[in-house]
């Protein structure tokens, strides 16, 4: 299923105009989104628990994945698919340890080097970026742009969740270089309708898998 995915909506309620963490879910999910990550490092967990909780069910009925950013013991309370790590977060290769048989593991990964070191820790997909500049996040990285993603997908066959600035413009891009998916914050959240931008995400990345982006495998395994 990593494999076949086109959009990953990551929710940030403070971009998203008082809608909290379920209501963006909702609206992307209504839109075409196939993967939600729940993105909040700061949150209470009592607080965060019910809405997690919430998300995974709208997940389940519409097909999704659902993946719970850094937080490995708000993944596991919730039921979620899995859990996304960064490289400042909890190491990799403890949360593949912690996580339950079959639970998805996703990793943050700025270099082809950190991309190799999450394919050998049992990464079971690897965000890649930033690709363009972002405020979102400030990763410490310059932008990787198209050709560090192409120089990713040549040596690794894990799916990449492409992150980092990427717009309807310049999505098709991206797949063409090699994600899988575009993993996308403020050009869907932020928006008043983010059913409406999910909904053109989805098509614009269906069109560029049509032609055959993301369809190279790698040239090293």
């Amino acid at each position: 299923m990593l494999g076949s995915l086109h959009l990953c909506v990551i929710t940030d309620p403070k971009l998203a105009s008082g809608r909290d963490h379920v209501a963006i879910a909702a609206a992307a999910l209504a839109g075409g989104a196939d993967m939600i990550q729940l993105r909040d490092k700061a949150g209470d967990l009592r607080e965060l628990l019910p809405q997690a909780r919430a998300i995974q069910a709208l997940c389940r009925s519409h097909g999704a994945i659902f993946i719970v950013n850094d937080r490995l013991d708000l993944a596991l309370a919730a039921g979620a698919d899995g859990v996304h790590v960064g490289q400042e977060d909890l190491p990799a290769e403890a949360a593949r340890r912690l996580l339950p048989p079959g639970r998805i593991l996703g990793v943050s990964t700025h270099t082809l080097e950190q991309a190799e070191a999450a394919r050998l820790t049992g990464a079971d997909y690897i965000g890649f970026g930033p690709m363009f500049p972002t405020w979102t996040k400030d990763t410490g990285y310059t932008p990787r742009g198209l050709e560090g993603l192409r120089d990713v997908r040549a040596a690794i066959s894990l799916p990449i969740l492409a992150i980092g600035g990427i717009t309807l413009e310049t999505v098709e891009g991206v797949i063409a270089a090699g994600a899988t998916a575009p993993a996308v914050i403020s050009a869907i959240v932020a928006v008043p309708d983010i059913a409406g931008a999910a909904a053109a995400f989805r098509e614009r990345v269906a069109a560029a898998k049509a032609l055959g982006g993301a369809s190279r495998g790698p040239k090293v395994a």
